[in-house]
């Protein structure tokens, strides 16, 4: 579809560019012809020329820079470097065919102008050529969706929950907690005296001593 949209782009600019161009150079040269005669130059004459001229190579730059289908630039490069190319096979005839007389806003018209000076036969070429590049044949790459990563089965280790710490057994119950330097409050029995000179490391405390002594009188 887009080849023929492109080919019925390439009919429509090639006439429209043809009338553009002369419109421009006729214009131009016509006010530049002026201003030589009387001796002066006034700048606001060339705006209009100027415009056509734009607006025809605006079209131009369209058709010939934008990645289209290529056989638009093809068939209007075609038509505009035709009546050149005829000419060297038979220059009157192709000159008698061209239309003459004819005007546009009240300007005259004169198609021949850019066909005699080879304005419409380098503007054609440029058209063909610029058909030669391979990326212009090639449609848009249409953008890859990316696809969207699957979740993996099972819980999210990165978010907890108050069902993922592992219960309190019995003996973690049972453990004493850390303290914070107290002492614990739970009684030491008192380490039993010992008397003058005598070494800890030599006899056994007397208080085990005694209380078998004190046993044995009892009974």
């Amino acid at each position: 579809m887009r080849h023929l949209w492109s080919f019925l782009a390439g009919l429509v600019v090639a006439p429209v560019t043809w009338v553009l161009v002369t419109l421009g150079q006729d214009g131009s040269a016509g006010t530049v012809d002026r201003w030589v005669e009387i001796g002066t130059s006034n700048s606001a004459n060339l705006i209009e020329p100027a415009a056509y001229l734009a607006v025809g190579g605006v079209l131009l730059g369209l058709l010939g820079t934008l990645r289209t289908s290529p056989l638009g630039p093809l068939v209007a490069g075609l038509l505009l470097a035709a009546p050149y190319v005829g000419m060297f096979a038979a220059p009157f005839q192709v000159r008698d065919r061209i239309p003459d007389g004819w005007k546009v806003f009240g300007d005259p018209l004169p198609l021949h102008v850019p066909v005699e000076n080879g304005t419409l036969f380098l503007i054609g070429l440029l058209l063909v050529v610029s058909t030669f590049s391979g990326q212009r044949w090639r449609r848009w790459p249409r953008p890859v969706a990316e696809p969207t990563p699957t979740p993996a089965e099972g819980p999210d280790r990165n978010e907890f929950t108050l069902t993922d710490w592992p219960p309190t057994g019995a003996a973690d119950r049972d453990t004493t907690p850390p303290s914070l330097g107290y002492p614990d409050p739970t009684p030491t029995e008192p380490l039993p005296r010992r008397t003058g000179g005598e070494s800890p490391w030599s006899a056994p405390p007397r208080g085990t001593t005694r209380s078998e002594e004190d046993t044995t009188e009892i009974r």
